[in-house]
């Protein structure tokens, strides 16, 4: 059985957002007896000394979160360097995991783009943008990437699987 702790958790200090959720984070491992590891990334001459730290520590997996636009833009680094020191990669993003991300739970970006387009709609035809309601997601997806569990040595169980909404073979 492969070990689940440490878990690497990727984060941007200067995001606010990801502090919340390095602390839910840490108050929700600490119970079940497992270790988050922070990993602070400021740059992205940052990203491959962060993962060569990880892999000295001997983290189980890594944790990239999400809601930051330079995780967005990033991610293949990411995704390219937790293949290369050979560990799994969760997302919030779907999309990482179309980029070879083993696994994402969360909004679809794509999602998020054609709703913001309705927005630009209601504002382009005279709404006004103080008057709209805010939006929240309300649908989550669990994506597998079948093909980067296979090159990682890691067996999905068929529990998770049938509860995800897209596998990639």
């Amino acid at each position: 059985m492969p070990k689940a702790s440490p878990v690497a958790v990727l984060f941007l200090p200067r995001n606010p957002v990801h502090k919340l959720f390095l602390k839910e984070m840490e108050a929700a491992a600490s119970p079940l007896g497992a270790r988050v590891l922070p990993v602070p990334i400021g740059a992205p001459a940052d990203i491959p000394a962060a993962f060569e730290g990880m892999a000295r520590q001997g983290v189980a997996s890594v944790l990239v979160l999400p809601d930051d636009p330079f995780v967005i833009q990033h991610r293949r680094r990411f995704i390219k360097m937790a293949a290369k020191h050979g560990l799994p990669s969760f997302f919030g993003l779907r999309e990482a995991v179309d980029d070879g991300g083993l696994m994402s739970y969360g909004e679809s970006l794509t999602q998020t783009h054609f709703r913001a387009a309705y927005y630009v709609d209601r504002i382009l035809k005279g709404a006004n943008p103080g008057e709209l309601p805010v939006e929240q997601p309300t649908r989550f997806e669990l994506v597998v990437n079948q093909k980067t569990a296979r090159a990682l040595g890691v067996t999905i169980p068929r529990s998770v699987l049938h509860r995800a909404d897209r596998v990639i073979e």
